[in-house]
């Protein structure tokens, strides 16, 4: 996992379960307990170099009792099962309700693994279960709790006339994520202060890598890029990791001077966080995949296509870097926007034969949905979102689902690559309900 541009200290308790003195037991009587441990925190140490660990080795309740943990500031905690199946150290820990990841070293502490983990699950703790002979799956499981520190400190620049303190506050409380609110007039600020020279630099640019130009004037593309510096200056000024913008509604009610796709556009390719709409929800879902993989989202109004299994992803913003902003480029059109052909936007032509994974949270509800599949066509339609990416899924599994328990709006955010296992992982940790759609 990589992505992680968040560098502060994660700090992460590692509690390992052993038996006493003399105790029959797994892994067997008298074992090492203590070397074991020194063994597998040296491991953990050379792996998660910017992560700060603290050690434990308790067999009984009553030590796990003894630790002040509230003082202690965990950002999560691991109990790693080296012996000590029957004490009840780990439903202990997991008790507490920390984000805990539960490992079984294998023939040590494996009954006790078994029982303490459904234990936790049955009791919806936020928790996972790691129980695997390599070692990597271990330190990749610690490394979520990395995306949760990241998401704790950041902060998203929400642009919109609507009052969002709700919504922000349940965000802060969920996450740990800091809403600040600017208003179109001064966003407009930023837009008459942004340079004209620098913004005509940046219209040269998109032109020139682009496949080509079809609706726009150079005049409209130059405002998008003055919007861009616009965006890009009011997010450094607010300390922001991510922008979303309620464009629609402040474009068609006259107060925005520009679309902000082609700025979104350049804010993701570069390693940023832009979502239109003003939609937090896929704004976090973004923000916390980009911690978590390194690689933007495109956020898109899917369509269902049963007759050739396809759900096609449309909208007018989208990257043209899925891998990353150091991986490679796809092409790109310029367009204008679709629904009232104005402005300028993006038409995306997304790599094929890949398989992307397409999720979305619901903080209200405190939920995740995911589904999963492979990209097939970009698709050339007249009507509706200029970006279209046709992706090749269960469908019909998908259509059946599709919001009949928690309702996630119209919008997902899909990513290349298969993140199905982290990101289902991920939220366990934070406590969250799971829906894939396509099963």
């Amino acid at each position: 996992m990589d992505g992680l541009d968040k560098k502060e200290l994660v700090r992460v308790a590692v509690v390992f379960t052993c038996d006493k003195p003399n105790v029959p037991s797994w892994p067997y009587i008298n074992f090492d307990y203590e070397g074991k441990a020194k063994e597998i925190m040296r491991k953990l140490n050379e792996s998660l170099l910017d992560i700060e660990f603290t050690k434990y080795l308790f067999s009984s309740i009553e030590e796990v009792k003894q630790v002040d943990w509230k003082e202690k500031n965990f950002d999560g905690i691991v109990v790693y099962m080296i012996g000590g199946m029957w004490t009840g150290v780990a439903e202990a820990v997991i008790e507490m309700g920390y984000p805990t990841i539960l490992v079984d070293d294998l023939y040590g502490g494996s009954g006790g693994f078994l029982r303490a983990f459904s234990y936790a699950k049955r009791r919806s703790y936020p928790i996972i279960g790691v129980a695997s002979s390599n070692f990597k799956d271990v330190v990749e499981a610690i490394s979520l709790f990395r995306v949760i520190k990241s998401l704790k400190n950041s902060i998203i620049l929400d642009i919109t006339d609507r009052n969002v303190t709700k919504i922000s506050e349940k965000i802060k409380e969920t996450f740990g994520i800091q809403v600040v609110r600017m208003s179109s007039e001064e966003l407009n600020s930023y837009f008459e202060n942004a340079e004209e020279e620098e913004a005509e630099k940046w219209a040269d640019k998109w032109i020139k890598e682009s496949l080509k130009v079809v609706e726009p004037t150079r005049e409209e593309i130059v405002k998008s890029a003055k919007m861009y510096l616009a965006l890009k200056k009011a997010m450094a000024d607010n300390n922001a990791d991510a922008v979303t913008i309620d464009c629609l509604n402040l474009y068609y009610g006259g107060k925005l001077p520009a679309y902000p796709c082609l700025a979104l556009f350049q804010l993701n390719n570069e390693g940023s966080t832009g979502v239109c709409e003003a939609d937090l929800d896929s704004t976090i879902t973004q923000l916390m995949m980009r911690y978590l993989t390194g690689r933007p989202g495109y956020v898109s109004d899917p369509v269902i296509d049963t007759a050739t299994n396809q759900i096609i992803y449309a909208h007018c913003v989208a990257t043209n870097k899925v891998y990353g902003p150091n991986g490679l480029s796809n092409p790109y059109i310029i367009r204008s926007h679709s629904e009232d052909r104005k402005g300028a936007s993006v038409q995306s032509l997304m790599p094929l034969g890949e398989i992307v994974t397409t999720t979305k949270i619901n903080t209200k509800e405190k939920a995740l949905c995911i589904h999963q599949g492979r990209t097939v066509a970009n698709v050339e339609e007249d009507k509706a979102c200029r970006t279209k990416l046709a992706v090749e899924v269960n469908v019909q599994k998908i259509l059946e689902n599709w919001n009949m328990k928690v309702d996630f709006g119209w919008h997902r955010v899909t990513f290349y690559g298969d993140w199905r296992r982290c990101v289902k992982d991920l939220a366990a940790l934070l406590g969250m309900k799971i829906i894939e759609e396509d099963r």
